[in-house]
């Protein structure tokens, strides 16, 4: 079927979307993160290739039908798994619209509005987290992408100390590229210096203890040692309790060496909206590059990370100049934001952030970070109080790390037992967290990051934990 045959359907399709959307959003609070339910339509999907199609009608319908059913419905209230925002109704309604104009994200001559909201975003991004205006920044796929341009810059600026042009003429030739971290460093930061052929495994991470605290002396000492700049990694919140690298100091030893500090922020920088914990990120200004992800705690639809740099030429030097004639050069206003990053074909990602932005403010995102922080210390006096939980670190964001303790369990069982409760949580469906290992213990960990997450959604996550916990 030829689908110029169903021009006609393209508006009522979305009608068809919109009327089921309703009903969906609706009933999300109440909804089992994942129903065991749904599982036996997954089996529907798979098939040949339709020679001629369904039509736009019945495959759209077929979609809604499975997809309400056998989605993980992530984007709710008891989805306390890895670090996952949901969609602010605005954020939401921002991404129908990028759907909708579908804009070609990467240059200014293919869209004045999708470059000049990118524009506004980062400029409001920016003034949200207390990062200087005069910064440069690309919204990316991800903190994964996110750091990945962070590194891909510092990687630049360490070459270039080199007196090599690694854009132009790559690493051969070169030494290893120092990079120092605390114990915090994320699978991301690794997976970036892979891809960026730095090395995964090359990292130096330096711990004063189990957990993963940063040793500073030790950092330093190494600093001290070598012969040429470096570069540092610090983390703002850290996944399994919401720890912080201690910034501002990493920041001095920076200055000190003479190093390129970047800082992993994923969901951490976040914190900067509140006075209750923007201590936390302190010295982040400081900084060389930031990365971020705006669909964990800015809740916005997935994929949506962004990265700024104190140089705004950096990204640049690091990504542009392609020297392509039917790309025409841009200039300070007519931004092309495809020499600012990894990707050259993007979507305009901005208007969900441009939107949920614009619709709540800073008192309204301020109010939402609150409500975690409040909600997350809820759940950790739940923990404390229970005779067969186990509060493993001090609730200092929105994770919260714990296990199930019950009297009279030897602690050589302790793990086999809360991994078997972790399996059962997802297996049940009502709330969705994960399990980790945290200072050499089997642990469940749950992040409140969602904007309709209340105190209700946790003690739900309380009451199932015990009484899987207890038939486990």
């Amino acid at each position: 079927m030829d689908p110029l045959t169903e021009r006609s359907l393209a508006g009522p399709l979305l009608d068809t979307v919109a009327k089921a959307a309703t009903p969906y959003l609706s009933d999300l609070d109440e909804r089992r993160v994942a129903d065991p339910a749904g599982t036996p339509l997954l089996a529907e999907l798979p098939g040949p290739l339709p020679e001629d199609g369904l039509g736009g009608t019945d495959t759209i319908e077929e979609l809604l039908r499975v997809g309400t059913a056998a989605a993980t419905h992530s984007s709710g209230p008891r989805f306390f798994h890895f670090v996952v925002g949901g969609a602010t109704p605005a954020a939401a309604a921002g991404d129908w619209v990028t759907s909708l104009l579908d804009q070609a994200a990467g240059l200014w001559t293919a869209s004045p509005l999708a470059a000049t909201l990118e524009t506004v975003a980062l400029d409001w991004l920016k003034d949200l987290v207390g990062l200087p205006a005069e910064w440069g920044g690309v919204l990316t796929p991800s903190a994964t992408f996110a750091n990945l341009t962070g590194l891909a810059a510092a990687r630049h600026w360490w070459a270039g100390k080199h007196g090599r042009d690694v854009t132009a003429d790559g690493l051969a030739g070169l030494p290893a590229m120092p990079v120092l971290a605390g114990g915090y460093v994320h699978p991301s930061v690794r997976k970036a210096l892979q891809i960026l052929g730095v090395g995964r495994d090359t990292i130096r991470v330096f711990s004063r203890d189990d957990a993963g605290r940063v040793d500073l002396d030790a950092m330093e000492r190494a600093l001290a040692s070598l012969d040429g700049p470096a570069v540092i990694v610090g983390c703002a919140g850290e996944v399994n309790t919401g720890d912080f690298d201690p910034i501002d100091a990493m920041a001095d030893l920076a200055e000190r060496y003479g190093c390129w500090l970047h800082v992993d922020g994923a969901f951490g920088l976040f914190a900067a909206v509140s006075p209750r914990t923007e201590h936390l990120v302190r010295g982040v200004d400081r900084a060389h590059s930031v990365a971020a992800d705006a669909h964990k705690w800015l809740n916005v639809p997935y994929e949506s990370g962004f990265a700024f740099v104190r140089d705004p030429r950096a990204l640049h030097e690091t990504f542009g100049a392609w020297g392509v004639p039917y790309l025409a050069s841009m200039d300070e206003r007519q931004i092309d934001y495809n020499q600012f990053g990894p990707e050259s074909s993007r979507r305009a990602r901005a208007m969900p952030i441009w939107a949920t932005l614009r619709a709540y403010g800073r008192a309204g995102h301020r109010a939402m970070v609150e409500r975690h922080l409040d909600v997350a210390e809820h759940l950790g006096r739940l923990v404390e109080a229970a005779p067969d939980l186990e509060l493993l670190a001090p609730v200092r964001l929105c994770v919260v790390c714990f296990r199930y303790r019950p009297p009279g369990v030897p602690e050589d069982r302790l793990d086999e037992l809360n991994a078997a409760l972790g399996r059962a949580l997802l297996a049940d469906g009502r709330v969705y967290a994960g399990t980790t290992v945290y200072r050499g213990q089997r642990a469940l960990r749950a992040a409140i990051v969602n904007w309709r997450t209340t105190e209700a959604d946790v003690e739900l996550l309380f009451d199932v934990v015990r009484e899987l916990g207890a038939r486990t």
